[in-house]
């Protein structure tokens, strides 16, 4: 069920301040995983985790199904890259909870519409939101998805490594909205989007977050 490379989140069991930080496995042992230092997903700042540390682990798997389970921090390793070892209960110990709501954030990208049957030209367009489960596009003035269900969104996500992520997202249309002055507002669902893309669109979120909270402008 869990991977090298796969993204966690943790939560420290006994503590009065509600921290989440996010960590990705990097390597595996029976009983065990190694992640790297986890980071503050309130201070983007790195965390330093005492060992004995009691902690709730949330992990999506590939399904898109999440899962949380107990661990405790047993130690620090030294190795290519610091390292934090977490125990790893039996997967019988892994407990199923209802998918959480992804968090949306109000960022214009630059976008691509294209259709999935031909109903209209494909058109360009920027995004109003987006989380990594849908997002809201600004439809210009002449551009119509007519009676389209699905279409396909292309979007480019640069990260703060350097990296640009071109994602093409199958969409489900939600509904159209007016937003102001007859400007109109695209809302789509993702459909099935792979385990990489929902991963690639909550590092960018959360990389986006994490620069609006250093400037103040993100609660």
């Amino acid at each position: 069920m869990i991977k090298i490379g796969d993204m966690l989140m943790l939560e420290q069991k006994y503590s009065i301040q509600k921290e989440k930080f996010k960590c990705m496995v990097v390597e595996m042992e029976p009983g065990c995983v190694y992640i790297d230092f986890p980071i503050n997903l309130d201070t983007g700042k790195l965390a330093f985790l005492i060992d004995g540390t009691q902690l709730d682990v949330t992990i999506s798997t590939e399904d898109q199904a999440v899962y949380v389970f107990g661990s405790e921090v047993l130690g620090k390793v030294k190795g290519r890259i610091p390292m934090i070892q977490l125990s790893l209960p039996h997967r019988d110990n892994f407990v199923k909870i209802q998918r959480r709501q992804y968090v949306r954030l109000d960022v214009t990208l630059d976008a691509a519409i294209h259709p999935e049957y031909a109903e209209f030209t494909p058109f360009r367009a920027l995004t109003e939101d987006i989380s990594a489960g849908g997002a809201s596009i600004r439809l210009i003035k002449g551009a119509t998805v007519q009676s389209a269900s699905q279409l396909f969104l292309w979007i480019a996500l640069p990260l703060k490594s350097g990296e640009i992520h071109y994602l093409r997202l199958r969409s489900k249309v939600i509904r159209v909205t007016e937003k102001d002055h007859g400007n109109m507002l695209l809302h789509v669902q993702f459909l099935e989007p792979t385990k990489n893309d929902v991963q690639t669109l909550m590092r960018f979120i959360f990389e986006k977050q994490v620069d609006l909270k250093k400037k103040g402008l993100y609660v």
